[in-house]
């Protein structure tokens, strides 16, 4: 008898650790289930959070699902877990989820459910911000080019043409990421409205507008603003915490936000971990010790943080933005968004990441969980380059030119179903009779390769407004080839970042007229028509610039992330299997581009290369990144 209940005990035992298993996996691969109980969300009404009644601290970290391959959001997440974050905070862009005014992408890298989801399920709470305008060091602060259309474009304010534009996206975007609320058993604990707005503050009907936005289409949880200190004068709505942002701790910062919201909780939304770099500057770097000493200080003082950036990741494609102070120059962001993070553009740890652990483990009340392996890396054998195609040879597989009497800005191409062209080149060409002062009337934007019979003559940008056209015999082609280097992502001067040639040109203080206009994209279709093109020249044959140049990269066994290094190239944009990495130019501070494992095939990869004025016959590897000199940020 004993040994008979012995066994059926042993039955029992085994059947409980069946059904924990089989309940463990369901929970797992469901986590909303797990969540079912979830009853009072985030709640500000005393001067520190409560999530379900009881005391809670943000300690947030940012890391843009767009920036990172879809492939690498498990690992940079369990990393920013692992190192005491609990709450991801991530920005939505527009530009890239409406590329067409109408067509919506929330599929593949743009699938922010997935995201969101696997947030929970790796036991990270999430701080949405979805705009529509996010800054972001993001080509026009993630607002679609196509808006620019509307030669009274008034952003960010109620102007009709703008507000209907948002109603149409927030009716796709909200309606997908309602339902991952807290009170439906998600990890939505807040949501923001709009981004900075005290800083550009042009409408003060605008905030409520957009507040309303998210409330009238399902938005239920806390919600926030994010401003600097002189912004928080201009930025807050009635009804929604406001937030601070900063690098460089000031004391009134925090006094300030204590008297304009009293027995409110503090947080800092942004806390800058390190900063953007800028093509023909240094790399920014801000001393590990500096940060984590600042990041102590703050949560001494019983306030929430966001760490902006915990993992910066790339501005893959020709997505950076651009800055400028008043009325200086804009200059153009690199491709490389590392930020100087915590965690590496490659999603390597950095010193900083050791030192916030340290900091934001006294805050949990149980053991960090253990942190990831790296990704290995390879460098591999050197591409030879084997194919070129000038870029005149590459214009039969762009899209129909436009013939035009004067030149037309790239937003307002009758391209892309009528949306214009909103990154890349555009070519213009118009025939000339005599040599003379060639003007730009500061209507380029950004950067004009000019040529005259296709040979190069000279460049125009924001510094060289003029330079003089050799004299010739009879009609000649005048060619300017102008890159949208990157729109402005911040400032007062968003309604003005049309780009291409935003109004005429001068020869001789004639405009010039009668112009027939390409627009180079570059968007994967134009690449994969150009890869499978017969056309291409050997190599034996001396290439013209600018133009396309061709090679594989054989990959042998599993492939590994790498660095791609082009010594000897001077300015362009590289792609990998169709794939845009961005942009490179010898002028620095960025030397090397990221190339991340899971864009990869086992065996060949295409390699295509634009290159503007200068190609070596090969493109090499590296094993680590060069982002350049530094320099502290001040």
């Amino acid at each position: 008898m004993v040994a008979r209940l012995s066994l059926t005990r042993r039955y029992a035992i085994l059947g409980f650790i069946i059904v924990g298993y089989i309940l463990f996996q369901f929970i797992r691969q469901h986590p909303e289930v797990e969540r079912m109980s979830q009853k009072e969300g985030l709640r500000a009404n005393s001067s520190q959070f409560t999530l379900e009644g009881e005391p809670f601290r943000i300690l947030g970290g940012s890391i843009h699902y767009f920036r990172v391959p879809r492939a690498y959001w498990e690992d940079r997440l369990l990393k920013m877990r692992a190192c005491g974050v609990n709450t991801l905070t991530t920005y939505v862009p527009w530009n890239l989820h409406e590329p067409e005014r109408g067509v919506f992408i929330f599929q593949d890298q743009l699938d922010l459910k997935a995201y969101i989801s696997l947030a929970a399920e790796l036991g990270l709470w999430v701080i949405l911000r979805p705009g529509p305008y996010i800054c972001a060091d993001w080509d026009l602060g993630g607002l679609p080019s196509w808006l620019l259309r509307d030669p009274d474009m008034k952003l960010r304010t109620t102007y009709p043409g703008f507000t209907e534009a948002v109603d149409s996206f927030f009716d796709q975007l909200i309606p997908r990421v309602a339902p991952y609320q807290y009170s439906k058993g998600g990890p939505i604990i807040a949501v923001q409205v709009e981004n900075k707005y005290g800083s550009y503050a042009k409408d003060v009907e605008y905030m409520p507008y957009i507040k309303q936005a998210l409330l009238s289409r399902g938005i239920e949880e806390l919600l926030l603003t994010s401003d600097n200190q002189d912004g928080l004068k201009h930025g807050g709505v009635n009804g929604v915490l406001e937030t601070i942002n900063f690098q460089k701790q000031s004391p009134e910062g925090f006094k300030y936000l204590d008297a304009i919201q009293p027995q409110k909780p503090k947080m800092v939304m942004e806390y800058w971990s390190g900063w953007f770099d800028l093509w023909g500057d240094l790399h920014h770097v801000f001393a590990a010790g500096d940060m984590v000493a600042i990041v102590t200080e703050i949560l001494k003082q019983d306030a929430s943080i966001n760490l902006y950036m915990f993992h910066g990741g790339t501005n893959f494609g020709f997505m950076n933005g651009a800055f400028a102070i008043a009325t200086l120059m804009p200059k153009p962001m690199v491709t490389s968004y590392d930020y100087d993070a915590p965690l590496s553009e490659a999603g390597d740890y950095t010193t900083k990441y050791t030192l916030l652990k340290n900091v934001l483990s006294r805050y949990h009340s149980e053991k960090l969980p253990e942190v990831p392996s790296l990704q290995a890396r390879r460098v591999y054998e050197p591409v030879v380059i084997q194919q070129h195609l000038s870029l005149w040879e590459s214009l039969q597989f762009t899209e129909k030119p436009l013939k035009s009497e004067g030149p037309v800005n790239m937003e307002n191409l009758p391209v892309n179903n009528n949306n214009g062209q909103s990154y890349g080149y555009t070519l213009y060409e118009t025939t000339i009779s005599s040599g003379g002062l060639l003007n730009s009337k500061k209507n380029v934007r950004d950067r004009a390769l000019v040529f005259v019979d296709k040979l190069f003559v000279g460049v125009l940008d924001y510094k060289t407004l003029e330079f003089a056209l050799p004299d010739g015999k009879g009609e000649r082609t005048l060619s300017l080839l102008v890159e949208n280097s990157g729109r402005l992502n911040s400032g007062k001067l968003l309604d003005e970042q049309r780009k291409g040639l935003v109004g005429d040109i001068e020869l001789n203080n004639t405009p010039l007229r009668n112009f027939i206009i390409h627009s180079l994209d570059m968007k994967p279709g134009f690449v994969n028509r150009l890869s499978a093109a017969s056309q291409w020249n050997s190599v034996f044959q001396k290439p013209s610039f600018p133009g396309f140049f061709q090679g594989k990269l054989y990959v042998g066994g599993h492939p590994r992330d790498t660095f791609i290094r082009l010594p000897g190239w001077s300015k362009g944009v590289v792609f990998i299997n169709g794939q845009n990495l961005g942009r490179h130019w010898s002028m620095g501070p960025q030397q090397t581009l990221y190339l991340p494992a899971p864009w990869l095939n086992q065996g060949n990869n295409q390699v295509v290369v634009f290159e503007e004025q200068e190609a070596d016959g090969k493109i090499q590897f590296a094993m680590e990144p060069d982002l350049g000199m530094t320099v502290d940020v001040q």
